[in-house]
């Protein structure tokens, strides 16, 4: 039987907004009772053109480096064990990259990587051998078609995460990105505001490019402040010059 979803959600595992789009999705989707399919999109892949000496802060490879190798583990759990173990992963792997205070969290790279990932697989309910996938690049093709998909739905010129209401036939976009999670009750205020946009079929775009930086406990924001704003550019934030 083939599963009916109400959202497909494209991320990758170490974008900060898509994680707090993701935690605002989760909230509406709990009270409209959706069914969410989470999707793959690399933004090392992405952005496999680009110098990032020149395009991106210091680290940007390396991290998106590391969400490559993360979306292997997610690419091989809904291989063995199916879509719906995708999310609960996802789950576990942003509460430890990004709702972890920056003197406790474990980064994505490195050995540190394996920590990560065997723990998020637990927490998760799947086996921790699974973080093997993390070197299996023979899993790259199939988030390279994943990412082309996205991009199809889109065109090329966008970010993480990427939102694609009542598929097959529904409209896709580069967002909605959010710097603060909304209450219960304005989430699914703010979601509606979000449809109504999507379903109307001119609609192209609304964008700013200035960003708070999100409320997470790895950026040191937490919950009742606000985080301090910055100019980002193609998801990241513009290099100081």
């Amino acid at each position: 039987m083939t599963t009916t979803y109400d959202l497909h959600f494209y991320f990758d595992p170490v974008c900060p907004f898509a994680w707090m789009t993701s935690k605002w999705v989760r909230i509406v989707a709990a009270a409209r009772d959706y069914r969410v399919d989470w999707r793959f999109i690399s933004l090392r892949i992405l952005n496999a053109d680009v110098d990032y000496a020149t395009h991106f802060p210091t680290h940007y490879e390396e991290g998106h480096t590391a969400g490559l190798k993360l979306l292997r583990v997610a690419a091989k759990v809904r291989a063995e064990h199916g879509r719906d173990a995708v999310g609960p992963l996802y789950a576990a792997f942003g509460t430890r990259l990004f709702d972890t205070p920056r003197e406790e969290r474990i980064t994505a790279a490195g050995q540190a990587a394996r920590d990560l990932v065997e723990a998020a697989l637990v927490n998760a309910g799947l086996p921790a051998e699974l973080a093997d996938a993390l070197e299996d690049a023979t899993l790259d093709d199939g988030i390279r078609g994943e990412t082309d998909e996205a991009l199809t739905l889109t065109g090329r010129d966008v970010g993480t995460p990427i939102l694609h209401f009542r598929p097959p036939n529904g409209t896709a976009f580069f967002g909605p990105v959010i710097s603060r999670l909304p209450s219960p009750e304005d989430s699914v205020t703010l979601w509606d505001h979000v449809i109504g946009l999507a379903e109307f079929g001119g609609f192209a775009e609304l964008k700013r490019s200035l960003r708070e930086m999100p409320q997470l406990a790895a950026f040191g924001v937490e919950t009742e402040t606000v985080g301090k704003q910055e100019d980002w550019h193609g998801g990241s934030r513009r290099p100081k010059k």
